[in-house]
Protein backbone atom coordinates (compact mmCIF):
# COMPACT_ATOMS: atom_id res chain seq x y z
CA UNK A 1 0.00 0.00 0.00
CA UNK A 2 1.35 3.42 -0.97
CA UNK A 3 1.96 5.92 1.80
CA UNK A 4 0.33 9.33 1.50
CA UNK A 5 3.73 10.92 0.91
CA UNK A 6 4.69 8.55 -1.93
CA UNK A 7 1.24 8.96 -3.46
CA UNK A 8 1.52 12.75 -3.34
CA UNK A 9 5.11 12.76 -4.63
CA UNK A 10 4.21 10.65 -7.68
CA UNK A 11 1.09 12.69 -8.41
CA UNK A 12 3.14 15.90 -8.31
CA UNK A 13 5.32 14.65 -11.18
CA UNK A 14 2.43 15.37 -13.52
CA UNK A 15 3.45 19.04 -13.15
CA UNK A 16 6.60 20.48 -14.76
CA UNK A 17 7.41 22.52 -11.66
CA UNK A 18 7.85 19.40 -9.55
CA UNK A 19 9.61 17.46 -12.30
CA UNK A 20 12.16 20.27 -12.48
CA UNK A 21 12.53 20.43 -8.69
CA UNK A 22 12.96 16.70 -8.19
CA UNK A 23 14.72 15.77 -11.44
CA UNK A 24 12.27 12.89 -11.83
CA UNK A 25 9.57 11.88 -14.32
CA UNK A 26 7.00 9.12 -14.79
CA UNK A 27 6.51 6.55 -17.53
CA UNK A 28 3.41 4.40 -17.85
CA UNK A 29 2.27 1.22 -19.56
CA UNK A 30 3.87 -2.22 -19.97
CA UNK A 31 5.66 -1.59 -23.28
CA UNK A 32 7.20 1.75 -22.30
CA UNK A 33 8.21 0.65 -18.80
CA UNK A 34 9.62 -2.72 -19.90
CA UNK A 35 11.81 -1.07 -22.53
CA UNK A 36 13.03 1.63 -20.17
CA UNK A 37 13.90 -1.05 -17.60
CA UNK A 38 16.08 -2.70 -20.25
CA UNK A 39 17.64 0.45 -21.75
CA UNK A 40 18.18 2.66 -18.67
CA UNK A 41 17.76 0.48 -15.56
CA UNK A 42 20.14 2.80 -13.67
CA UNK A 43 17.62 5.65 -13.93
CA UNK A 44 14.70 3.75 -12.41
CA UNK A 45 13.75 5.01 -8.95
CA UNK A 46 10.61 2.93 -8.43
CA UNK A 47 8.18 0.66 -10.24
CA UNK A 48 4.55 0.39 -9.14
CA UNK A 49 2.28 -2.18 -10.71
CA UNK A 50 -0.86 -4.24 -10.23
CA UNK A 51 -0.30 -7.85 -9.20
CA UNK A 52 -0.99 -9.19 -12.70
CA UNK A 53 2.03 -7.32 -14.13
CA UNK A 54 4.24 -7.53 -11.04
CA UNK A 55 4.06 -11.34 -10.69
CA UNK A 56 7.55 -12.85 -10.87
CA UNK A 57 9.33 -9.49 -11.26
CA UNK A 58 11.87 -8.22 -8.76
CA UNK A 59 11.90 -4.71 -7.39
CA UNK A 60 8.26 -3.97 -8.19
CA UNK A 61 5.88 -2.62 -5.55
CA UNK A 62 2.47 -4.22 -5.91
CA UNK A 63 -0.40 -1.75 -5.70
CA UNK A 64 -4.14 -1.96 -6.23
CA UNK A 65 -6.04 -0.83 -9.32
CA UNK A 66 -7.39 2.07 -7.27
CA UNK A 67 -3.91 3.19 -6.24
CA UNK A 68 -2.66 2.96 -9.82
CA UNK A 69 -5.58 5.09 -10.93
CA UNK A 70 -4.69 7.70 -8.33
CA UNK A 71 -1.06 8.05 -9.40
CA UNK A 72 -1.64 7.65 -13.13
CA UNK A 73 -1.79 10.55 -15.57
CA UNK A 74 -3.68 8.43 -18.12
CA UNK A 75 -7.43 8.38 -18.52
CA UNK A 76 -7.21 4.60 -18.51
CA UNK A 77 -4.29 3.46 -16.31
CA UNK A 78 -2.32 0.57 -17.79
CA UNK A 79 -0.93 -1.93 -15.25
CA UNK A 80 2.37 -0.25 -14.37
CA UNK A 81 3.97 3.11 -13.65
CA UNK A 82 7.67 3.81 -13.19
CA UNK A 83 9.44 6.80 -11.67
CA UNK A 84 12.78 7.58 -13.31
CA UNK A 85 15.59 10.07 -12.91
CA UNK A 86 15.88 12.62 -15.70
CA UNK A 87 18.92 12.56 -17.96
CA UNK A 88 21.05 15.60 -18.72
CA UNK A 89 20.76 16.88 -22.28
CA UNK A 90 23.80 18.04 -24.24
CA UNK A 91 24.21 20.66 -26.94
CA UNK A 92 24.60 18.82 -30.26
CA UNK A 93 27.68 19.30 -32.38
CA UNK A 94 26.35 18.91 -35.91
CA UNK A 95 28.22 16.39 -37.94
CA UNK A 96 25.33 14.17 -38.83
CA UNK A 97 21.64 14.99 -39.20
CA UNK A 98 19.69 16.94 -36.56
CA UNK A 99 16.03 17.89 -36.08
CA UNK A 100 15.12 21.40 -34.95
CA UNK A 101 11.60 21.89 -33.59
CA UNK A 102 10.14 25.39 -33.56
CA UNK A 103 7.37 25.66 -30.94
CA UNK A 104 5.98 22.12 -31.21
CA UNK A 105 3.54 22.40 -28.32
CA UNK A 106 1.32 19.32 -28.60
CA UNK A 107 2.80 16.61 -26.32
CA UNK A 108 1.61 13.79 -28.58
CA UNK A 109 3.21 15.34 -31.66
CA UNK A 110 6.37 16.16 -29.76
CA UNK A 111 6.76 12.64 -28.39
CA UNK A 112 5.97 11.05 -31.73
CA UNK A 113 8.63 13.17 -33.44
CA UNK A 114 11.19 11.94 -30.90
CA UNK A 115 10.11 8.39 -31.69
CA UNK A 116 10.44 9.09 -35.44
CA UNK A 117 13.92 10.51 -34.87
CA UNK A 118 14.85 7.29 -33.10
CA UNK A 119 13.44 5.23 -36.01
CA UNK A 120 15.68 7.08 -38.47
CA UNK A 121 18.67 7.04 -36.09
CA UNK A 122 18.65 10.82 -35.67
CA UNK A 123 20.47 11.18 -32.36
CA UNK A 124 19.69 14.82 -31.55
CA UNK A 125 16.53 16.91 -31.44
CA UNK A 126 16.95 20.63 -30.72
CA UNK A 127 13.91 22.57 -29.50
CA UNK A 128 12.95 26.20 -29.23
CA UNK A 129 11.83 27.25 -25.72
CA UNK A 130 8.16 27.12 -26.76
CA UNK A 131 8.21 23.36 -27.29
CA UNK A 132 6.56 20.92 -24.90
CA UNK A 133 8.53 19.58 -21.94
CA UNK A 134 10.37 16.40 -22.93
CA UNK A 135 9.41 14.77 -19.61
CA UNK A 136 5.70 15.60 -19.81
CA UNK A 137 3.94 12.24 -19.18
CA UNK A 138 2.13 12.48 -22.53
CA UNK A 139 5.40 13.14 -24.33
CA UNK A 140 7.09 10.18 -22.62
CA UNK A 141 4.12 7.97 -23.50
CA UNK A 142 4.23 9.02 -27.17
CA UNK A 143 7.97 8.35 -27.46
CA UNK A 144 7.42 4.69 -26.55
CA UNK A 145 10.79 4.72 -24.70
CA UNK A 146 12.69 6.54 -27.47
CA UNK A 147 13.16 9.33 -24.91
CA UNK A 148 15.98 7.16 -23.52
CA UNK A 149 17.85 7.04 -26.83
CA UNK A 150 17.39 10.52 -28.34
CA UNK A 151 19.14 13.58 -26.94
CA UNK A 152 16.63 16.45 -26.61
CA UNK A 153 18.29 19.86 -26.18
CA UNK A 154 16.45 23.15 -25.54
CA UNK A 155 17.86 26.15 -27.40
CA UNK A 156 17.02 28.65 -24.64
CA UNK A 157 18.73 31.58 -26.33
CA UNK A 158 17.40 30.63 -29.77
CA UNK A 159 20.83 31.10 -31.32
CA UNK A 160 21.85 27.49 -31.99
CA UNK A 161 20.76 27.49 -35.63
CA UNK A 162 22.70 30.60 -36.58
CA UNK A 163 25.88 29.05 -35.20
CA UNK A 164 25.67 26.04 -37.53
CA UNK A 165 27.36 25.75 -40.93
CA UNK A 166 25.54 22.71 -42.38
CA UNK A 167 22.53 22.89 -44.76
CA UNK A 168 19.29 23.87 -43.02
CA UNK A 169 16.13 22.33 -44.52
CA UNK A 170 12.94 24.13 -43.51
CA UNK A 171 9.58 22.39 -43.92
CA UNK A 172 7.29 24.95 -45.57
CA UNK A 173 4.38 25.02 -48.01
CA UNK A 174 6.35 27.31 -50.34
CA UNK A 175 9.64 25.47 -50.70
CA UNK A 176 11.26 23.28 -53.33
CA UNK A 177 9.78 19.89 -54.12
CA UNK A 178 11.14 17.32 -51.66
CA UNK A 179 11.84 14.89 -54.52
CA UNK A 180 14.31 17.34 -56.07
CA UNK A 181 16.71 17.01 -53.14
CA UNK A 182 19.48 14.40 -53.07
CA UNK A 183 19.96 12.13 -50.07
CA UNK A 184 22.21 13.54 -47.38
CA UNK A 185 23.77 12.46 -44.10
CA UNK A 186 24.50 16.00 -42.93
CA UNK A 187 22.05 18.78 -42.21
CA UNK A 188 19.33 20.19 -40.01
CA UNK A 189 15.61 19.80 -40.63
CA UNK A 190 13.39 22.51 -39.10
CA UNK A 191 9.78 21.58 -38.28
CA UNK A 192 7.39 24.37 -37.31
CA UNK A 193 4.45 24.86 -35.00
CA UNK A 194 1.35 22.74 -35.68
CA UNK A 195 -0.81 25.68 -36.75
CA UNK A 196 1.56 28.59 -37.44
CA UNK A 197 4.48 26.84 -39.11
CA UNK A 198 8.07 28.03 -38.82
CA UNK A 199 8.60 31.57 -37.54
CA UNK A 200 10.03 34.11 -39.99
CA UNK A 201 13.30 34.49 -38.12
CA UNK A 202 13.92 30.74 -38.41
CA UNK A 203 12.87 30.62 -42.05
CA UNK A 204 15.42 33.34 -42.73
CA UNK A 205 18.17 30.99 -41.51
CA UNK A 206 17.09 28.17 -43.81
CA UNK A 207 19.29 27.40 -46.81
CA UNK A 208 16.89 24.84 -48.27
CA UNK A 209 13.11 25.46 -47.97
CA UNK A 210 11.46 22.13 -48.73
CA UNK A 211 7.87 21.13 -49.48
CA UNK A 212 6.16 17.75 -49.53
CA UNK A 213 4.30 17.79 -52.88
CA UNK A 214 0.51 17.74 -52.50
CA UNK A 215 -1.82 15.77 -54.75
CA UNK A 216 -5.08 15.99 -52.82
CA UNK A 217 -7.04 18.76 -51.13
CA UNK A 218 -5.84 18.53 -47.51
CA UNK A 219 -4.74 21.93 -46.18
CA UNK A 220 -1.74 20.66 -44.23
CA UNK A 221 -0.01 17.66 -42.67
CA UNK A 222 0.40 16.75 -39.03
CA UNK A 223 3.88 17.86 -37.85
CA UNK A 224 4.94 14.34 -36.89
CA UNK A 225 3.69 12.84 -40.17
CA UNK A 226 5.54 15.52 -42.14
CA UNK A 227 8.72 14.82 -40.17
CA UNK A 228 8.57 11.13 -41.03
CA UNK A 229 8.01 11.78 -44.74
CA UNK A 230 10.81 14.34 -44.96
CA UNK A 231 13.34 12.19 -43.12
CA UNK A 232 12.50 9.13 -45.22
CA UNK A 233 13.37 11.08 -48.39
CA UNK A 234 16.31 13.14 -47.16
CA UNK A 235 18.27 10.46 -45.30
CA UNK A 236 20.13 7.72 -47.17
Amino acid sequence: MLSKKVLKDIQSLGLKKYRDETGLFVAEGPKVVEELLQVVPQLVQGVYAVEEWAAGRKGVEVISDVELERISTLKTPNKVLAVLRQTESREPQTGGFTLYLDTIQDPGNFGTIIRIADWFDVKDVVCSPGCADRFNPKVVQATMASIARVNVFYDREENWLQRQSVPVYAATLKGKNLHSFPKTETGILVIGNESKGIRKEFLARATEPVTIPKRGEAESLNAAVATGILLSHLLP
